[in-house]
């Protein structure tokens, strides 16, 4: 057994036997450089480890596989799911794992707990590397159950208020969970296909049982897809309930004006007439307060008619 770490590189290795584990975060050009001189890698797929828009997919060649991986990363402080990506070369004695970002948590801890344990080191290097690879995606494809979670928890949240707090507050929820949601499954969606051709597909160099151990991880990232579906259409189902509950509170509110527009209409009118060429106190010619009296009654009288009128109608 031999563990080593490059000190001017970014690069970390674990040898157990014939295995050795490449692990490497944020790479820069040295970096490709190095497994440029110490791998008989294409030059477009080193190149690709260095691009940020790279789409799941497996490359194979005679003596290895060249697996681009997405996986989701919550950003708390945007409150969205983001992908993060992992390239792989994978042949029969060396497993290499570059990681752009740095933020997968389940990778770095894995690669941790094979360096300082070695009962752990035995059990999943000393086997081959397809077990290995097996084992780090069942870590990275698990880490995805969390996140859903956390979107099923804010659904059901929203389930709870969005008939008992304010229209604007229920949207922009509602719009938050919708972005995350078809972030995180632009991230899963590509990589099904990827992880079934990792089961389906025969590897000379794979030495385990391709079905059994990839069929279990696409499983698992078929579930978080479903999972992903059904929450789409739950929070599409809220949206939808939100839309309805603001067009008929802009109809309960224009109800309520055209009510209160009929009560005043009739009182303008009389007002208008008051200002008729007619002799009533604190008018161009003064005249008695009968007239003034008439004229309230009738304004008071009509109103309190639409009032009622309204409420057998029962527009209010």
């Amino acid at each position: 057994m031999a563990v080593t770490e490059e000190k001017k590189l970014n690069i970390q290795s674990i040898t157990e036997g014939k295995l050795t584990w490449v692990y490497i975060e944020k790479p820069s050009k040295d970096e490709v450089e190095f497994l440029k001189q110490h791998f008989k890698f294409h030059p477009l797929n080193l190149d690709d480890v260095l691009s940020r828009i790279q789409r799941p997919k497996i490359d194979e060649y005679d003596d290895h596989l060249f697996i681009v991986l997405h996986f989701p990363v919550f950003d708390k402080e945007n409150r969205i799911t983001r992908p993060s990506e992992v390239d792989v070369f994978i042949g029969e004695n060396y497993v290499v794992t570059v990681h752009c970002s740095g933020d997968l948590k389940p990778l770095a801890k894995f690669f941790r707990e094979c360096q300082l344990s070695e009962e752990k080191r035995r059990t999943y290097l000393g086997r081959s590397s397809s077990f290995l690879l097996y084992h780090m995606l069942d870590r990275l494809v698990n880490y995805c159950f969390p996140i859903l979670g956390k979107i099923t928890e804010s659904i059901d949240d929203i389930e709870d208020v969005i008939f008992a707090k304010a229209v604007p507050e229920t949207v922009h929820e509602i719009s938050m969970i919708r972005h995350d949601l078809i972030s995180f499954r632009r991230v899963i969606h590509p990589q099904i296909p990827v992880i079934e051709m990792l089961e389906r597909e025969e590897y000379p160099f794979f030495k385990e049982d391709q079905e059994a151990y990839f069929g279990d991880i696409a499983d698992h990232t078929r579930k978080i897809w479903d999972g992903l579906e059904d929450s789409k259409e739950v929070v599409d189902g809220f949206a939808e309930t939100s839309n309805w509950l603001t067009s008929n509170r802009i109809q309960e509110i224009m109800r309520v004006l055209t009510i209160i527009m009929v009560i005043i209409a009739p009182a303008t009118l009389v007002a208008s007439i008051y200002g008729m060429n007619i002799p009533l106190p604190g008018g161009v010619e003064s005249g008695s307060l009968l007239p003034l009296g008439i004229l309230l009654s009738v304004m008071v009288l009509i109103g309190v008619g639409m009032i009622v009128y309204s409420h057998r109608r029962k527009w209010f």
